[in-house]
């Protein structure tokens, strides 16, 4: 007889196909922008930090599986007002990471159509990726299968090529192309420390482990899932931005390509650039998906739950809610019209948004278990200097004039759900 639910190993298959989207292939551009080469630096740190992070969410789902995880954890250590705010937060950040994405979709294709606006692009996937997610759940579960094994097909493609022209196993025709040095000594610890929150960004969907832990058949293996996971990752990561760093100049990374692409222009054969962008763009848009999928349902979940209106949990006969589908239609609107307004900053301003919210989440996830769990000695020293990394990350994007407009944005998003948590206790209390 087939044993119900999932092994450990599978969910950090499923965890390391989740977290690889467009942070990782385009928005990893803007991390080797400010830091260098220092950016190996940032991402082995920032995959420490995650780790414990991790690890916290880890020990409390093996405690106690919440369906919530690590919004329910927040309940349960601060009250209703941190279950609400940190819902809100995570719905706010799966939002913006949407836009994140949807925004790079536009930016790969322009790859083959440089003279289109960003925005027209951004209206056709947005287009395209409602149509999935109206189709239902199960459509979305069917293209993630497939989208997730041709994401690992680009990046195993990448590691192998550039590998290949790193120790010279392919003949490089261009008399200009020169092996890079690894300078560690370049750049200001400013770029660093704006970097560290774009790393952090890459590891984001870590909560979902959390919110899946309850579908593995012993819930107190999701702290192997998850270690097993983020050093995959991790390795990945630093594999990946060695080549990077060594085949292209620092000063030829931009936003408008992604960093992988960049490095490959030294290989001159027709279809790896092409075929490598068609990759890109397919990954992408399933992680999109992913995304509107998660932000159609923690909408409808919060309504269920008492923390958002009442109709939004409507389902009628559709897997789909469809108004909380018809609220991220409304979302997906507001992105495209901001890649109207602002072509040339879009996904920076967005990304850096997103990547706070993240923080924000983690930083409840620190504290809410120090506070469940009791900790002490190393558990509650790795708290605090997890915490302490986050804050740098926060921090950082106060140096970059780019990134600190991305901080005013995320303020932004907490001054409302602060206002909306005030409302909410006061009408509790009555």
């Amino acid at each position: 007889m087939e044993e119900k639910g999932l092994s450990w190993w599978k969910l950090s298959l499923i965890g390391v196909g989740c977290m690889i989207g467009t942070g990782y292939f385009l928005g990893s551009s803007l991390a080797v922008q400010q830091a260098g080469a220092s950016v190996l630096f940032v991402y082995f740190i920032a995959g420490i930090i995650t780790w414990f992070v991790f690890q916290a969410l880890a020990k409390m789902t093996a405690d106690h599986v919440e369906k919530g995880s690590f919004r329910t954890y927040a309940k349960q250590a601060f009250g209703p007002w941190a279950g609400f705010s940190n819902g809100w937060m995570y719905w706010s950040g799966e939002v913006l990471i949407m836009g994140s994405q949807l925004t790079a979709l536009a930016i790969f294709a322009k790859f083959w159509f440089p003279s289109v606006p960003v925005w027209i692009f951004a209206s056709i996937f947005s287009l395209a990726g409602l149509a999935v997610l109206y189709l239902g759940v199960k459509k979305v579960e069917d293209m993630e299968n497939i989208f997730g094994l041709m994401k690992a097909a680009a990046i195993v493609m990448f590691i192998g090529l550039g590998s290949a022209v790193l120790f010279g196993w392919i003949n490089i025709q261009d008399p200009a192309f020169k092996v890079q040095t690894m300078d560690f000594g370049t750049g200001e610890w400013t770029g660093i420390l704006v970097a560290l929150l774009y790393a952090f960004y890459a590891f984001g969907g870590i909560e979902v482990m959390g919110l899946m832990a309850g579908e593995l058949r012993d819930p107190k293996e999701v702290e192997k899932s998850g270690r097993i996971m983020i050093l995959l990752l991790t390795g990945l990561y630093l594999v990946s931005f060695y080549l990077v760093v060594k085949l292209a100049p620092v000063e030829e990374i931009d936003t408008e390509e992604s960093p992988f692409l960049t490095a490959l222009k030294t290989v001159d054969w027709g279809w790896v650039s092409h075929g490598f962008n068609g990759v890109l763009i397919i990954a992408g848009f399933s992680t999109m998906v992913a995304s509107l999928y998660a932000v159609t349902v923690m909408a409808s979940t919060l309504a269920e739950e008492g923390d958002a209106p009442a109709f939004l949990k409507n389902k009628g006969d559709r897997n789909i809610p469809l108004p909380a589908f018809l609220l991220t239609t409304s979302m997906v609107a507001a992105s495209v019209v901001l890649a109207l307004l602002l072509p040339d900053k879009i996904f920076a301003y967005i990304t850096t948004a997103a990547g706070l919210m993240l923080l924000y989440n983690w930083l409840f996830i620190l504290f809410s278990y120090r506070k469940l769990m009791n900790v002490r000695g190393v558990s509650s020293l790795k708290v605090w200097i997890g915490a302490g990394a986050l804050l740098l990350g926060v921090i950082g994007t106060w140096f970059d004039k780019t990134s600190r407009t991305g901080l005013w944005v995320s303020f932004a998003f907490l001054a409302v759900i602060a206002a909306a948590t005030l409302v909410k206790q006061r009408r509790n209390q009555r």
